[in-house]
């Protein structure tokens, strides 16, 4: 055999275990963006944990189960698009996400069911709105802005959102103070 053969040989070779391991990365854990907590009925993991759930733990969240929802999760939700005028820039802006009475309906919460939802926000911020109120919003779980995913930094890697140009209460408010119901970074829904 020549050097040359032998050698392109080798080095496909050895690159064999790589292609497997790529082959079976969709099938790994993926990060949890998503927890909702609380009075569910479809859990998917346990009570919080103070070492893993350390965030939630320092904002004295306390669950004793919780569904999670990393991205692929969170994309087989049906989408739909909104387009309020975005405080930040003073612009109207696509965002694109489930709305969030299909995030609760995925765990168990049934609509109509009355509950009170807190949308925490990884900065410490959270707001407090019943489960009726984010339906007649049309509140949903922002997951892109413009066809671009929300990363963390910005506004997501989630926002709990609705389109303010559109709901008689906030409409009339100035646009910086349309949005106090909708935080950025959301990364846990608590059901009470």
């Amino acid at each position: 055999m020549h050097k040359r053969q032998f050698l392109t040989q080798l080095g496909l070779a050895g690159m064999l275990p790589a292609g497997a391991a790529l082959a079976h990365a969709p099938d790994t854990p993926q990060p949890t963006l998503l927890t909702v907590s609380g009075a569910i009925e479809r859990a998917n993991r346990g009570p919080l944990n103070p070492v893993t759930d350390l965030l939630a733990a320092k904002q004295g969240v306390q669950f004793n189960q919780a569904r999670t929802f990393d991205a692929r999760a969170l994309q087989r939700l049906r989408s739909v698009s909104i387009s309020p005028t975005v405080e930040y820039d003073g612009r109207r802006h696509t965002l694109e996400g489930p709305l969030i009475t299909e995030v609760l309906a995925s765990e168990g919460l049934a609509p109509g069911r009355k509950a009170t939802l807190v949308l925490r926000a990884v900065d410490g911020y959270n707001a407090t709105l019943t489960a009726a109120d984010a339906a007649r919003y049309g509140m949903i779980v922002a997951l892109r802005m413009d066809g671009v995913p929300l990363s963390v930094g910005g506004l997501g890697p989630q926002w709990a959102v609705y389109d303010a140009d559109n709901i008689p209460e906030f409409k009339s408010r100035p646009v910086n103070e349309r949005f106090t119901l909708s935080p950025w970074g959301l990364y846990l829904i608590e059901v009470k």
